[in-house]
């Protein structure tokens, strides 16, 4: 798959070593990283300018990645933005807690590299078709409003025209019923 030119992702692990493998293998594919040896660090790096992914560990030993992840889904710059936790835990409840704070996918270290280039390319690919998505809606809505909005003023005039030609027979009756009496006495006169 080709990877879109300036694709941004985020690695944060304080593991010196982990951190150097994955950031090489992912510019070997082409991704430009930027690298977070921190929960905090992460955070900031992620709202100074969100990146198109992140690869979260969970163990760190300011902010766990669980608490990163969770403060990334609140601020509505980094809330859509992919989260792929990274980790040498492999219970099943750290993998729940990790998709519970709004992760979307999960590798357990140690991990095979075509798995994960995979995984990352479909997070990214799902991403890019939700933006899509959301600005072919936001696009509809807007041509939706602009016909709802001409269709009101089409009915407001074909009510106005009614009134008008309601109007117009009424006094039309009116006029009739005035000349009839008036002509019979013009007639008589």
């Amino acid at each position: 798959m080709k990877i879109p030119s300036k694709t941004e992702i985020l690695v944060v692990d304080d593991l010196p070593d982990n951190l150097r493998l994955v950031s090489n293998l992912l510019v070997e594919q082409g991704y430009i990283v930027r690298k977070a040896t921190n929960g905090t660090m992460a955070l900031r790096s992620a709202q100074a300018a969100p990146p198109d992914l992140i690869l979260l560990d969970i163990n760190m030993p300011d902010i766990d990645g669980y608490e990163v992840c969770r403060q990334l889904k609140t601020f509505d710059n980094t809330r859509a933005i992919p989260v792929i936790f990274l980790s040498a835990l492999d219970d099943a409840l750290d993998k729940v807690k990790a998709f519970q704070v709004g992760g979307l996918d999960y590798i357990t270290k140690p991990f095979q590299v075509e798995e994960m280039l995979i995984r990352i390319q479909t997070q990214l690919t799902v991403q890019r078709f939700t933006q899509t998505l959301e600005q072919q809606v936001e696009q509809r809505t807007t041509e939706l409003s602009q016909a709802l909005h001409h269709l009101k003023e089409t009915q407001l005039q074909l009510v106005q025209h009614e009134k008008m030609s309601a109007l117009g027979n009424l006094v039309a009756g009116i006029a009739h019923e005035i000349n009839n009496p008036v002509g019979f006495i013009a007639g008589n006169l």
